[in-house]
């Protein structure tokens, strides 16, 4: 691939043209605010300059309300020998290509599986979908050489490429992704209009929960008003979970001693299913999950502090494969916790007691 298109010059936009920038790629860069398309070539992403010919491949990277009219345009005007999308949802966009006559030899539905809270331009990073899953749902009318070129994209922006069908595929990011998207945002809603002496007793379970419910909401409807029936599903059937869940945790107030214990087993019972879940999300790189132990570290707030204890764990030969902050509410200082593999737990915790830091059980 020698030229790109990118039409949308958002976070998802713009983060491929910089991965595609960076590694050789001729970028032009389009967007129906011509400002956003040249704060992206400002920061390296391309040119905002039209080509002067088809590109190899067109990358429309618009709300999914958008996707079928854009590609249809590309493909009809022959701006691109290939042409991809990349939104959150593929079978309707594919329903209404289809629907609209376009010849789809040239066309491949993707998904990268990767994003922030924050969106726009500037908030873009050319390793945004590093070791990432990237969903690619061709058709039988998808020609063999669109579907080499959608692998050599992903492969120029270093994801992992997953062949799916596209109504499978938002069925699973309904799962993944939207439903889970919803909930976190009905939990934070909770925390409106709460009490300030409650709020300020927030720590990382809270954080954790609501992190993403941080996200723009009219970039979530754009993706929610597309795949409305898979949400709509799963969100029924967590509905009626929340409703036995209540009905338990209103038994455990019961005098009657049956009732109760009834209501206690519903309860554990709701936690073990989760348990189960968890466990199969996958670990670092799509692997499966591993088993870590943490290190607790008290840090002061203060610059290089994290550096530190980084450069520490390195002298001791040892990975830190995950790692969560909590700040202690009132205090200028807050606890790192260093997730690590079993095995290197005690060298991990020689290392920093010798170099003076102040760890927690």
């Amino acid at each position: 691939m020698r030229t790109a298109l990118v039409i949308g010059t958002g976070l998802i936009g713009t983060s491929i043209a910089l991965a595609l920038a960076g590694r050789g790629v001729t970028v032009h860069l389009m967007d129906h605010d011509p400002q956003q398309a040249r704060t992206a070539a400002a920061l390296g992403a391309g040119t905002d300059d039209p080509p002067a010919g088809p590109v190899d491949l067109a990358i429309v990277a618009v709300p999914p309300a958008h996707v079928a009219a854009t590609l249809a345009g590309v493909l009809r005007d022959g701006a691109a020998r290939a042409a991809l999308d990349v939104a959150s949802v593929k079978g309707g966009p594919r329903r209404e290509l289809e629907a609209l006559g376009v010849d789809l030899s040239a066309y491949i539905g993707t998904h990268p599986m990767s994003g922030r809270e924050k969106s726009g331009p500037l908030a873009a990073t050319d390793n945004l979908f590093e070791g990432r899953p990237w969903v690619l749902t061709p058709t039988r009318d998808t020609d063999t050489e669109v579907l080499n070129v959608a692998l050599e994209l992903v492969s120029l922006c270093r994801a992992v490429p997953v062949v799916m069908d596209a109504d499978a595929h938002d069925r699973a990011v309904a799962l993944v992704s939207h439903m889970p998207h919803l909930l976190a945002s009905l939990v934070a809603a909770r925390l409106e209009h709460a009490e300030e002496s409650a709020v300020r007793l927030s720590g990382q379970g809270i954080r954790d929960v609501t992190r993403i419910a941080a996200s723009e909401p009219r970039m979530w409807m754009d993706i929610l008003a597309a795949n409305p029936g898979p949400v709509a599903d799963l969100l029924s059937e967590v509905a009626a979970d929340l409703d036995d869940t209540v009905r338990a945790l209103r038994a455990l107030q019961s005098s009657d001693e049956e009732k109760r214990l009834g209501g206690g087993l519903a309860v554990e019972g709701v936690l073990r299913r989760g348990n189960a879940g968890q466990s199969r999300v996958p670990g670092k790189h799509g692997s499966a999950p591993a088993s870590y132990e943490s290190v607790v570290v008290l840090i002061g707030d203060e610059p290089g502090q994290l550096a530190r204890i980084f450069a520490d764990a390195d002298r001791a030969g040892v990975n830190i494969e995950d790692v969560r902050i909590e700040h202690a509410t009132g205090r200028q200082e807050g606890l790192v916790q260093l997730m690590v593999l079993p095995a290197a737990m005690p060298a991990l915790i020689v290392a920093l007691r010798e170099r003076g830091w102040s760890l927690r059980q």
